[in-house]
């Protein structure tokens, strides 16, 4: 073996490209934007029939505001130079991308910095979508859009700076310099902080009509939840294996930790369950997923297998238990945003004082030699994390529910946010023949009583007036926990 060529082969310059690297963060990149449409079908399925295409909207919806703003500004503000004590990175760095389409190794060694933002845009377009399921039902969508153009801009950027752009936690950072805390993936900067938004913007929107009240609201689509819940964990390999940046050894452990903890979440949830309610669900399954997936997010790449495990079956039993908090202190947050992605991302964050292997990041966890060194940093972690989160969201919101009217009137939200907001509704139940017009007398499209194509005896109301009606999917709220 030629021994120089051994020599000069390790020697990698982080400024060539790597092809291995950039074709496996092109990979994750697109997994992890999967996830948001992935996302849709999982909310769309929990919400009722009138409201489906509504919720589907506001993750697509996310998809279109936040990638501009992230191009224009919110990229600089998330991993940017240190501005402003480090609150910050600078916007005007290199605005509208500008001077980074040809840098290599910026950010990660061989990888094109275009790579690195462009996966970074997919993490910040899920969270903005995330916060959505709290609110479901009852949100305008110009608005909507609104919110999650200041809410990536104040809240997700400087988040994703303090974390992961070298900010306030970063080796030089305030805090930083002082302690260390971990998280992989996104258990603060996406989980924690969307939880936590979702359980504010709820607050500031108000309850649902009906809730706690009307037995019939409910998930419309327990098919659409699992194939949701599928593309999430799919695409889920992406958002924490990708986040190595880089197709190593590392990599490999991330993506396990991910299918292992998912795994036990999954039958931990369904235990909960099967001893509370005599029943294991489709819904608790999709939902123990997802819990899973939260919780292993931090601690992906810095656990063994059986740390995963371990983490995976307590989030979906702490998770299912955290379903019921809602009714207790009557907190509508629709799609139990607050109980899974919150409370899910806090254990993940905090298990790693408990589980971290020995590294040359950390010193470990408690069972793992390293005391409770670990744990008192990810506690200061998460809980500036979420103070800044719950406050700025609380602003944000209140702002635009005051001076646009945030949420849907009274009477369209009974008539179906799906009509009165865009118009369509997901499924044509009214038609027998001829095409749905929105604000025709449903007389234009269907030929009179007892003719071809119209049973006898049915209704001439215009759609709006049969969802008014309740005809458009009197479905219900989320039945996770039997009463």
């Amino acid at each position: 073996m030629n021994i120089s060529l051994v020599n000069v082969g390790m020697a990698v310059d982080p400024a060539v490209l790597d092809p291995g690297a950039t074709a496996w963060m092109l990979a994750a990149s697109a997994l992890v934007l999967l996830m948001t449409p992935g996302l849709a079908f999982f909310y769309g399925g929990l919400v009722r029939m009138k409201s489906v295409l509504n919720i589907m909207m506001m993750s697509f919806g996310a998809m279109g505001v936040v990638a501009v703003v992230w191009a224009l500004w919110g990229y600089g503000l998330a991993f940017g130079p240190d501005t402003m004590a480090g609150l910050v990175g600078d916007p005007f760095a290199n605005p509208g991308l500008s001077g980074l389409t040809s840098i290599i190794g910026g950010k990660a060694p061989g990888l094109p910095d275009m790579v690195f933002i462009g996966f970074q845009a997919t993490f910040a377009i899920i969270t903005v979508a995330l916060i959505s399921g709290a609110v479901a039902e009852r949100v305008r969508f110009g608005p909507w859009l609104l919110f999650a153009a200041l809410w990536v801009t104040l809240v997700y950027a400087p988040i994703a700076h303090w974390v992961w752009g070298g900010g306030l936690f970063g080796p030089t950072g305030v805090v930083g310099s002082k302690i260390s805390a971990l998280d992989f993936a996104g258990g603060t900067v996406v989980h924690m902080n969307a939880g936590i938004a979702g359980l504010m913007l709820a607050v500031v929107l108000g309850k649902r009509l009906g809730f706690m009240k009307d037995p019939n609201i409910r998930p419309h689509n327990l098919p659409f939840v699992m194939l949701g819940a599928g593309l999430l964990w799919f695409g889920w390999f992406g958002f924490n294996a990708g986040s190595e940046l880089a197709a190593d050894a590392i990599a490999g452990l991330a993506w396990t930790n991910t299918l292992l903890a998912t795994s036990a979440a999954l039958l931990g949830w369904l235990l909960i369950e099967r001893l509370r309610d005599g029943h294991a669900t489709s819904l608790g399954a999709a939902s123990g997923a997802v819990a899973g997936l939260v919780a292993v997010t931090p601690a992906c790449g810095f656990v063994d297998p059986i740390g995963a495990i371990l983490i995976g079956v307590v989030a979906g039993a702490v998770c299912a238990l955290a379903v019921g908090l809602k009714f207790k202190i009557g907190l509508d947050d629709s799609l139990d945003v607050v109980a899974v992605h919150f409370v899910g991302g806090l254990w993940g964050t905090l298990s790693l004082g408990f589980f971290a292997v020995p590294s040359v990041k950390t010193e470990g966890g408690l069972f793992y030699g390293g005391g409770l060194t670990q744990f008192w940093p990810q506690v200061l972690t998460a809980l500036i994390v979420t103070a800044w989160s719950a406050l700025m969201t609380t602003l944000i919101g209140f702002a635009i529910h005051k001076m646009m009217g945030m949420r849907v009137s009274e009477a369209n939200e009974r008539s179906g946010i799906d009509v009165t907001e865009h118009a369509e509704t997901a499924y044509e139940l009214l038609m027998v023949g001829g095409a749905f017009h929105p604000g025709e007398h449903h007389s234009k499209t269907v030929p009179p009583e007892g003719e071809a194509g119209t049973p006898e005896g049915a209704s001439a109301e215009t759609p709006a007036e049969v969802a008014a009606a309740g005809q458009f999917g009197r479905q219900s709220e989320n039945s996770r926990v039997r009463t």
